[in-house]
């Protein structure tokens, strides 16, 4: 007996629930659990159906493309770990979080590499038995840069990349590479204080709470859509440098609540929205 995901987004219709798990019985297929979500601003039905039994996929498809809407997606999307490259700087609190989480199995991805720009956190990586590649980007372009990214991370084959405080701005070539692929932790509850610098921007406005906010990357800086976010208080007694302090605990957790969700495919992305289920 197996376990898979079957991901369903389509247009909206009457029946569609009723039609999914029929053409699911028919194939003596059991549920385990089904959510379902309908997008009434755009029109759109988001369903997540975890089945077991004994599955031909190729005629499970098959029968669904019968029942479903024209302009439909389904997959089906078996047990396997998410692979995942992670692009770090210089800063380990988000890294080490994910290293520690994935060793104890708290996080159930497999971290395939670790590309630095800089070789500091190649140490830390080490521990836990998992490739570190430095790949400086001093003394060249841009695009130049990111050609040698992508080529060390092509070679491990990843689901995702994720910028664990990678702190440079990626260009519009590179995300198109791994559309809705790419993750990112932003030091800041977005919308408010995209960009560099979001405690001093935070510190300055006197702000009563802080946050962090895990994204999918996409051309327009901190814009993409918001997979997780999470904030704690703070007041007056905060400086610049304290709040930091406090947002360094938030990123990681926030960070590896966005993967833990991206692992257990909950995740649809509607335009710049997330659908999670």
């Amino acid at each position: 007996m197996e376990r898979k995901l079957l991901l369903t987004e389509c247009p909206d219709a009457t029946g569609l629930i009723a039609k999914i798990t029929n053409v699911c019985f028919n194939q003596q297929l059991n549920i385990i659990s089904n959510r379902e979500f309908v997008d009434h601003s755009s029109g759109r039905f988001y369903m997540r159906t975890e089945l077991e039994g004994v599955f031909n996929d190729a005629q499970l498809l098959a029968a669904l493309d019968t029942v479903l809407p024209k302009a439909s997606c389904r997959e089906l999307v078996g047990s396997r770990r998410k692979k995942m490259v992670v692009l770090v700087t210089k800063e380990a609190h988000c890294l080490g979080d994910l290293l520690m989480k994935t060793y104890d199995g708290s996080l159930d991805i497999e971290i395939a590499a670790v590309i630095g720009n800089y070789p500091d956190l190649a140490p830390l990586t080490e521990k836990f038995a998992v490739p570190f590649h430095w790949v400086s980007h001093e003394g060249m372009s841009r695009e130049a840069h990111e050609a040698l990214i992508l080529a060390q991370a092509a070679v491990y084959q990843p689901n995702y990349l994720v910028l664990a405080k990678f702190m440079r701005i990626l260009t519009p070539a590179f995300i198109q590479t791994y559309p809705h692929r790419i993750i990112n932790i932003h030091h800041s509850f977005l919308p408010a204080f995209i960009g560099a610098n979001p405690y001093r921007q935070a510190f300055e406005r006197g702000v009563k709470i802080i946050g962090a906010t895990a994204h999918f990357v996409t051309d327009n800086l901190d814009e993409g859509p918001i997979i997780k976010q999470q904030v704690i208080p703070v007041d007056h007694n905060f400086t610049a440098a304290d709040m930091a302090k406090a947002g360094r605990d938030v990123e990681k957790l926030v960070l590896s609540k966005a993967l833990g969700l991206v692992a257990e495919d909950r995740i649809f992305v509607s335009g710049n929205r997330t659908v999670i289920l």
